[in-house]
């Protein structure tokens, strides 16, 4: 089963302390990448829209070496609750 990518994206920050797009696309590019949506504007999209529904937190940003804002996401208690009550565990980031 391969899960919606929003809930990818949520279950890997499940998994890891923090993360920006560039990470969670690194890690999610063997099963997502072949995908016509696996964009940086898309995965972006996914993350802010976690925040905005109160899954994921904003816990740091920066520049990256080209310039460009790096913002770095972490998961909170309500992210953590829906992907116990949502994600399978054999699916789960550990």
């Amino acid at each position: 089963m391969l899960l919606p990518a929003r809930t990818a994206v949520l279950n890997y920050l499940y998994g890891v302390k923090n993360a920006n797009v560039t990470q969670i696309m690194e890690a999610l590019k063997p099963i997502y990448g072949g995908e016509l949506q696996f964009t940086k504007a898309r995965y972006l999209d996914h993350v802010m829209t976690l925040e905005a529904n109160g899954l994921v937190s904003l816990c740091g940003y920066d520049l990256d070496e080209d310039g460009d804002l790096r913002m770095c996401y972490e998961i909170n208690e309500d992210g953590k609750n829906s992907v116990e009550k949502y994600v399978d565990k054999k699916y789960r980031s550990q």
